[in-house]
């Protein structure tokens, strides 16, 4: 059963980098460097500043900001149940 949550877990974290990598696409697009090497550590910056962008064009979050926000959240608590389960 514990192995059903890690498959939804791990497919979480895949759109969680799906979405980073779309947050970095946008912010590159706009004139915002990325450093490529400490792209994990720098991630949360990036999807605040993507926030922030999208807030002062739509005066709200872009999709992008929700999905990744969403999706590992999901991918933690998915993570933690299958390893209750265990």
């Amino acid at each position: 059963m514990s192995t059903y949550f890690f498959i939804i877990a791990i497919g979480c974290g895949i759109w969680g980098i799906i979405s980073s990598i779309c947050i970095t696409s946008y912010l590159s697009k706009h004139g915002v460097k990325i450093n490529y090497i400490f792209i994990r550590i720098l991630i949360i910056k990036y999807v605040h500043q993507y926030a922030k962008m999208t807030r002062e064009e739509n005066n709200k979050p872009g999709p992008w900001f929700y999905s990744y926000i969403i999706s590992m959240n999901l991918a933690l608590v998915f993570a933690i149940i299958g390893l209750i389960l265990r």
